[in-house]
């Protein structure tokens, strides 16, 4: 686990057991842009949240500057009777992400992906929309990566069915993504069942069991993987946090102090003493 992931996690796990569960407050813009045309051939589609692509793709290219809404409609114009549409979906999503327009990029590394059907192209596809989901700012574009993702890494294990990396990433799309979060967590149980030592898939497990506040459960699975790795710092952490819920704030902290000596970063280690000092 790179040590930057650290910082992060000190502060998300204070506040976990409550926002956790909160939806984003954050209301859509209101005001549409005028309609601009979409790539021939795409799906124009809409959820129940009234999220639609059009109006996604619509307020994206708006926000682009001259020559790269040029280079668009170039694009787009190629694509109706190109031979390889696949190659100018991803320019299309290429030109999207220069320009920092994530969730227009997802859409077309999406249909990419579609028209591949490989492998590398799927997981590529769900992997953006994963990151979308978890960094989007609304919550009917973090819905509609979810299902993005979930699709692309579904269609992946058609591919390959014994990627279990996958199915962890699948795992987190049903988690975070949807109101199904027991498919995500049957997909772990499903791994650890085939391989107990699975140390990413016994980590998962450990902290959806922090989430729902079963710190026994949680403590087990962050055991087992210190049992198998003994310096892994990412369960030495989150078994810190377990005893922490469980009233033994001593314990706690040594293993916090574990963690500090082998990550051995000074601003891991200032996070940590404020941290502990939270106590």
């Amino acid at each position: 686990m790179r040590k930057g992931h650290y910082i992060a996690i000190i502060s998300a796990l204070v506040l976990i057991g409550v926002l956790y569960w909160l939806p984003n407050t954050k209301p859509p813009k209101p005001e549409e842009q005028p309609m601009l045309p979409m790539a021939s051939g795409e799906t124009h589609q809409t959820t129940d949240d009234g999220f639609s692509i059009d109006s996604l793709l619509t307020e994206a290219i708006s926000t682009l500057p001259e020559h790269a809404s040029e280079d668009y409609k170039a694009l787009q114009d190629k694509l109706g009777g190109a031979d390889d549409k696949s190659l100018i979906y991803n320019n299309i999503a290429e030109l999207m992400l220069e320009h920092k327009q994530y969730a227009a990029a997802a859409h077309f590394f999406t249909e990419k992906a579609k028209l591949d059907n490989s492998e590398k192209s799927l997981n590529f596809a769900g992997r953006f929309n994963l990151d979308l989901l978890h960094n989007a700012e609304t919550a009917p574009v973090r819905a509609w990566a979810a299902q993005n993702a979930i699709a692309n890494f579904e269609q992946s294990l058609k591919v390959n069915p014994d990627n279990d990396t996958v199915k962890m990433a699948l795992a987190s799309a049903y988690v975070d993504g949807t109101s199904q979060p027991m498919q995500g967590i049957q997909l772990l149980l499903g791994i650890t069942r085939e391989n107990p030592d699975n140390i990413p898939a016994n980590l998962m497990l450990g902290q959806l069991s922090i989430r729902s506040g079963q710190y026994d459960k949680a403590q087990s699975r962050f055991e087992k993987v210190i049992e198998l790795e003994p310096e892994n710092t990412e369960a030495l952490y989150f078994l810190a946090e377990v005893y922490k819920n469980k009233g033994d704030k001593q314990k706690a902290i040594e293993l916090l102090e574990k963690c500090k000596k082998i990550i051995n970063d000074p601003k891991f280690s200032n996070d940590v003493d404020n941290y502990i000092k939270s106590f």
